[in-house]
């Protein structure tokens, strides 16, 4: 199921991008290098699902651009490219499967606009194309640079958060209650919400009292009732993470 979760996403994501980057950022006729939306879409699906679907979903986004017009470079280029950056994006993951802030998501972001692009140059020399060249090379590693660094905040986020709903992962189940939101503090800044044991505290640490009509009816209730009760405050450990 987490599968056809990942794939049904990145489906989406990628066409989404695609769409966007051809039909609107690639209008805008903006100085050197157009920006990238399907290189970030790449680098935020590899920095949450790791190197190997990192390389995957680079390659298949890189091919869907080589083919969807108005291409007009040699089918593969793209795809080698995004699919060498998505592996070495997914390389960035860190053990416990999130990152704890921006700083390094946007490293990433830096590096990967400016390989991507002398990688793509270095390829079309290798098959006879020099557009780059005419172009010039500086202006366009300079204008990539600063254009997926101004596009990256609003959009790799995003697209982390919406890979890591997509995952079944235990790690936000953790004791502590609060290792999913401090693992993605960068997402949703501070939004102070903890659980904490088998049931929400009140000021100060204790449980509110419970009246008259409350131990009434606690007494009274059938067995088989408060073990129910008991195994759905038994869940509420931790919180789910992004």
């Amino acid at each position: 199921m987490v599968y056809v979760n990942r794939m049904l996403l990145t489906a989406a994501l990628v066409v989404v991008a695609l769409v966007v980057q051809v039909a609107v950022l690639a209008r805008l006729q903006l100085p050197g290098a157009v920006p990238d939306l399907l290189l970030l879409v790449v680098l935020g699906l590899a920095l949450v699902y790791g190197h190997t679907a990192g390389a995957l979903v680079g390659f298949f986004a890189g091919l869907l651009a080589d083919i969807a017009p108005p291409a007009d470079h040699a089918v593969g280029r793209y795809a080698l490219v995004l699919c060498l950056i998505g592996y070495a994006a997914g390389l960035t993951k860190p053990e416990g499967g999130a990152h704890r802030s921006a700083t390094v998501p946007m490293l990433v972001v830096a590096s990967a606009a400016i390989c991507s692009t002398l990688l793509y140059a270095g390829v079309g020399a290798l098959v006879g194309d020099t557009a780059a060249r005419q172009v010039g090379l500086t202006g366009l590693l300079i204008t990539a640079t600063v254009y997926d660094l101004l596009l990256a905040p609003f959009t790799v986020p995003l697209i982390m958060a919406l890979a890591r709903r997509g995952e079944k992962d235990p790690i936000g189940a953790e004791t502590g209650g609060t290792g999913g939101l401090r693992a993605y503090g960068w997402l949703g800044s501070g939004t102070g919400l903890t659980t904490s044991g088998t049931g929400l505290l009140s000021k100060g640490g204790k449980a509110p009292k419970m009246g008259k009509a409350g131990k009434r009816s606690a007494r009274n209730a059938k067995p088989a009732t408060l073990a129910a009760a008991r195994g759905k405050a038994g869940k509420i450990k931790g919180v789910k993470r992004l």
